[in-house]
């Protein structure tokens, strides 16, 4: 292996004496290349009794080796083995940008960045508590690649402390290095970052100062609240989570059955590269806690784009990268996570601060639940009850919100028993998305005190309606569902017109929370050292491409952890990204 960084590493205690009692430990490598060193410390980690709870590791790459070279740089470490082959299913789809990878029951995120190194290194938001400096061999590439510009971002990424690594390919750059105020050991080889002068950081939006971990309220028990409990329970946090209903996933996330499926634009805009990064979050969530088949399952989607012509001509694209997930099922299973506790029937009507600690309160002025940190994923009810707690902290800049709105959606479905053969023969046998969706084949399982059957289910939809116009009837959003249905697949859509006109196909409906701008709002909701009050919300008809994104990108803000996405990307989700101009797209 290159450089021996294996062998060198174990034989290092520099690391394991750093990181013994932490509840984190941050690494950054600036040549991924084989993956060698990332293994290594994977390794190592695992094997450490006193190792930190949590291992971040980010990767950068100006392009990613294949998993067969991985497997064979590793061939002669047999320990290494189980690591590649948790790391071979996550190991596809890597494009240009972040890609977050999460290994060891969620302990170890791994962070791989693939493009231009200087690029990569100004679009980090962390400082790492170890460096990896491994350039390569070549004297040649190592001039091309390294300059001055490129260790001073390699320095932006460090705090006073943060520990260097360097293989012996990298010896020529320690004029650079030291001028950005590393020093090394006699070896040259370790060493830190310390620079004589005062260090200063201006990084716009984002919340870079660690918080304790402790206590956490958040209002709204749908895919946004229950994901944000999860991730943030796995770093340690004791989250309550509050929702005015009995039951979680009661309002938009109680869908049956949704895709999992990137967006689609021809400029590749920010929201089709968030969609990919929270597809592959998703689908690892999904993969780790659901059934497969029962409760989702990786068929891929077709997705097919009318062009607009008369006789409707369709291109399609196949999403391999794609599934139908149950989200109710999700949010059941992260609610169960150790450190979660979910609280239904609590609707929270203010909120006072007493000491370090926000009080909930009910309409009554009961204590419901108290917390340091409250985040509010309660969707459309989170400004009303901002709003009202003006008062109690000033501070709230509401102003900057984006505006959001409701969308009503109803879904029509009915089963598979139930409709005309010539219906069940032309059903996919995936699901098809374009103008609406169409998801068949859908296990329902049975009531707990039934002794039936499971049954299978078609589901195509929804409907789309600004909330603050009068509600339409169900009949004529069925009507609608089967339109686009005929439009996306022709023949299908005439099959099901007795069952629609009959008005035997069943519904499912709720209110979807939608941005002016299709994005989600994710971050604190004043501008503070320390800020205490954040949200997490506005997730549209997304919900399940986005929702462990956001979490995890507001989990990562507390503890000054890597971002899941480039920091251009997670700016477009951030907060306070202030009011436009423009009405919203209802086709969200």
């Amino acid at each position: 292996m290159a450089d021996s960084a294996i062998a060198s590493y174990k034989t290092s205690p520099e690391l394991s004496k750093a990181w013994a009692g932490l509840a984190s430990w941050r690494a950054l490598e600036t040549n991924f290349g084989l993956g060698e060193q990332f293994l290594s410390v994977w390794h190592a980690w695992k094997n450490d009794p006193k190792a930190p709870r949590l291992l971040h590791y980010v990767g950068l790459t100006d392009e990613p080796t294949t998993f067969e070279a991985l497997s064979h740089a590793a061939r002669q470490y047999p320990e290494l083995q189980p690591l590649l082959d948790e790391l071979k299913v996550h190991w596809m789809a890597l494009l240009p940008g972040f890609h977050r990878i999460v290994l060891n029951d969620g302990q170890v995120l791994l962070t791989l960045c693939i493009g231009e190194l200087t690029k990569l290194l100004r679009d980090q938001q962390f400082e790492t508590d170890s460096v990896f400096l491994n350039p390569g061999t070549s004297i040649t590439a190592l001039s091309d690649v390294w300059n001055s510009w490129t260790v001073k971002a390699l320095a932006r990424c460090c705090y006073r402390g943060t520990l260097v690594s360097l293989s012996p390919s990298a010896l020529p750059l320690h004029s650079e290095l030291k001028a950005c105020g590393f020093q090394f050991d006699a070896s040259s080889l370790w060493g830190v970052f310390n620079p004589h002068w005062e260090i200063k950081r201006s990084r716009g939006a984002f919340n870079l100062t660690t918080e304790s971990v402790g206590t956490c309220a958040v209002i709204g028990a749908g895919l946004a609240g229950a994901s944000v409990a999860a991730a943030l329970a796995k770093r340690g946090w004791q989250v309550q989570v509050l929702d005015t209903a009995p039951l979680s996933a009661a309002g938009a996330s109680g869908l049956p059955v949704g895709l999992v499926v990137p967006h689609v634009s021809v400029d590749d805009c920010a929201q089709s590269r968030l969609s990919r990064s929270g597809v592959r979050l998703m689908l690892q969530q999904a993969r780790h806690l659901l059934r497969r088949g029962q409760d989702w399952a990786d068929t891929g989607v077709l997705e097919k784009q009318l062009d607009g012509t008369q006789d409707m001509a369709q291109t399609a694209i196949f999403h391999q990268q794609a599934a139908w997930l149950k989200p109710t099922q999700l949010v059941r299973a992260w609610l169960a996570q150790t450190g979660v506790r979910f609280t239904g029937q609590a609707e929270v009507a203010s909120l006072k601060k007493q000491s370090n600690e926000w009080l909930l309160l009910d309409g009554e002025g009961r204590e419901i639940g108290r917390a340091q940190q409250v985040v509010f994923a309660n969707a459309g009810g989170a400004l009303p009850l901002l709003e009202a707690m003006q008062a109690e902290e000033p501070r709230l800049n509401l102003n900057r919100l984006p505006p959001v709105h409701g969308m009503r959606g109803l879904l029509s479905w009915g089963l598979h028993a139930s409709a005309p053969e010539a219906a069940n023969a032309n059903f996919p046998t995936l699901p098809v998305n374009g103008s609406g969706s169409v998801i068949p084949w859908i296990p329902i399982e049975p009531e707990s005190n039934s002794n039936a059957a499971s049954e299978q289910a078609w589901y195509v939809g929804s409907s789309y309606q600004v909330d603050k116009q009068p509600e339409l009837a169900d009949a004529v959003n069925h009507l609608a569902n089967l339109e686009r249905l005929k439009q996306l697949m022709p023949e299908l859509g005439e099959n099901l017109t007795p069952v629609f006109q009959s008005e035997q196909v069943q519904h499912w409906k709720n209110t979807r929370c939608v941005t002016l701008d299709r994005l989600p709002l994710v971050g604190p909701l004043y501008e503070a050292d320390h800020p205490s009050l954040w949200i997490c919300a506005g997730m549209g008809s997304r919900g399940m491409s986005f929702s462990v994104l956001c979490a995890e990108l507001l989990a990562a803000q507390w503890g000054n952890e890597p971002l899941p996405v480039g920091a251009a990307l997670a700016r477009s989700l951030f907060s306070l990204r202030g009011r436009g101009q423009q009405a919203p797209n209802p086709q969200d």
